[in-house]
């Protein structure tokens, strides 16, 4: 993402993980706010990919899609579940969207959260 904000926001996300760990209150408010952005920037997938999260939070009160394990360039869903840690990863790939492989780890991401629901 380009806006400053939202660089900003992504960081605060990324430390409150860190600190509390998924925090509903005030998580989910962040993602929406982040998406915010992301639509202001016009990015699609990143919009859907956030909405899709922020709503998987809302109904599980966890992040519950696995972490991505990238083994020989093809994307392959870790068994442990790991929720601060995945959603960390989801987050953080967002900062860097001029990375082909973020895009593609955004597209599993967002295929895994339509899958779960």
């Amino acid at each position: 993402m380009e806006n400053k904000a939202a660089l900003k926001l992504i960081d605060k996300i990324l430390n409150d993980l860190d600190k509390t760990g998924i925090n509903t209150d005030t998580l989910i408010s962040d993602i929406k706010e982040l998406r915010t952005y992301a639509l202001e920037e016009q990015i699609p997938l990143v919009v859907k990919v956030l909405r899709l999260t922020y709503e998987h939070i809302e109904e599980n009160d966890s992040f519950l899609i696995p972490m991505l394990v990238d083994e020989d360039d093809d994307v392959e869903v870790e068994t442990e579940n790991e929720p601060v840690e995945s959603l960390k990863y989801l987050i953080a790939l967002i900062k860097n969207l001029n990375n082909r492989i973020n895009i593609s780890d955004l597209k599993e991401y967002r295929d895994l959260l339509n899958q779960y629901n």
